[in-house]
């Protein structure tokens, strides 16, 4: 089989690129990269006869349409606004493929996918990706289930990447679209502005405990329709602390907005004159702690029972992972782990559709623990409380030593 990976030697994707060296099975892993020099060290650096690189153009449909049909799947790791021509380009010419975010516009091709036999899944990354695949266990061991709570702290540095610094910038402009349905409740979605719904929410041990707000996430607008008995579905984040309180004064100053501005002699919009000011700064690529921490919880019943399913990851630090790499491998091998289970005819579901609803929960976890990212579950019944860890066993969970203590949810 032929995988072609996009942005395969991007801040994201080489760690998609590396995974897929190390684990696949591909005969043919093609490298399509607009940085020749960057895809050039990286393959040398991997140094797997199987990875072929190429030059590739995204803003070229024409070029995809031509290209895509030579292989078996597309794996997609450019910047999110090239999610919706590459996933239109797969359905176009009937290949698989999946990225890591989602736009509603992508879901509208589902029907054309479906009547192609093929499989496109939009944000298998961390979150959206590991976050959706925590409800889908949760899924499985409920009878309902009420509401969902998704949590994050993406710990990286502020412009690692222009599409990194890009997604930062979006998730604090006030007028963003998504701003207008940010969390499902109640059979509707609701608006919230950034930095709103403060709660404190504990991570695993490289972050520990951080104030996360309200974000317009991939999750917020799948699980629902994933999961039509949901009442309630929310993503709450955070970055690192200096770039928090950067962006807050930044949003409070009115500057991640599309107000024009003036700058010397040109006039732009103030979210674009700070892109290009943060994106230039040394101090926008350093960072203390690499690292990406997720919690999710699902309410639901069992039994007629009130039950609360916890989640959370947990993965090497950044000494052992590699520094930035503790950051990034979190994104891009769930992107890896997505593209070897659809090759191998795992995939759950046809047509464009979210994780939750594509990929097998079981398999996923287990792919996920053989590179060292596991998953803490923690159930709690009424009383009675048990607690694993999908990484060591997913078909069959088994209770292992918790100091919590039990207690009564309803």
């Amino acid at each position: 089989m032929r995988a072609l990976v996009l942005g395969a030697a991007g801040a994201v994707c080489r760690e998609t690129t590396r995974d897929l060296a190390a684990f696949s099975s591909f005969d043919e892993i093609v490298l399509a990269d607009y940085n020749q020099k960057a895809l050039t060290a990286l393959v040398q650096e991997i140094g797997d006869e199987r990875l072929q690189p190429i030059s590739f153009d995204a803003s070229d449909y024409a070029g995809m349409v031509r290209l895509f049909p030579n292989f078996d799947i597309v794996i997609n790791g450019l910047p999110f606004k090239f999610d919706l021509p590459v996933n239109r380009a797969c359905v176009e010419v009937g290949v698989n493929g999946l990225d890591l975010s989602s736009e509603d516009a992508q879901f509208a091709l589902h029907d054309e996918a479906l009547a192609k036999g093929m499989t496109f899944i939009p944000g298998v990354g961390a979150t959206p990706g590991i976050t959706n695949m925590m409800v889908r266990r949760a899924s499985e061991l409920l009878d309902a289930m009420h509401e969902v709570e998704v949590f994050f702290a993406a710990f990286r540095c502020l412009a690692p990447a222009p599409g990194l610094l890009a997604t930062t910038l979006w998730e604090f402009n006030p007028e963003e679209e998504g701003r207008a349905e940010v969390y499902f409740a109640d059979g509707a979605w609701h608006a919230t502005g950034p930095m709103t719904g403060e709660i404190a929410v504990r991570f695993h041990e490289h972050i520990g405990e951080q104030l996360v707000y309200y974000v317009p996430h991939d999750e917020s607008n799948t699980l629902p329709q994933s999961y039509p008995g949901l009442r309630r579905a929310a993503v709450r984040g955070c970055f690192p602390p200096h770039v928090m309180a950067l962006m807050s004064a930044l949003m409070r100053g009115g500057l991640l907005t599309g107000r024009k501005v003036h700058v010397g002699e040109n006039e732009m919009p103030a979210i674009e004159a700070v892109a290009d000011l943060l994106a230039s700064s040394p101090v926008s690529r350093q960072n203390p702690v690499w690292a990406y921490g997720l919690v999710v919880e699902v309410t639901g019943k069992r039994a007629g029972r009130k039950v609360v399913c916890k989640y959370r990851n947990h993965h090497p630090a950044q000494e052992v992972w590699g520094g930035e790499s503790a950051y990034f491998k979190n994104v891009g091998i769930p992107l890896s782990i997505g593209a070897q289970l659809i090759a191998s005819g795992q995939a759950t579901a046809r047509g464009v559709v979210p994780p939750e609803q594509a990929l097998p929960a079981g398999p996923f976890f287990t792919e996920l623990a053989r590179r060292s990212i596991t998953v803490e579950e923690t159930i709690v019944e009424t009383g009675e409380k048990i607690c694993s860890n999908l990484g060591l066993r997913t078909s069959n969970i088994q209770p292992i030593t918790c100091n919590v203590q039990p207690r009564n949810m309803e």
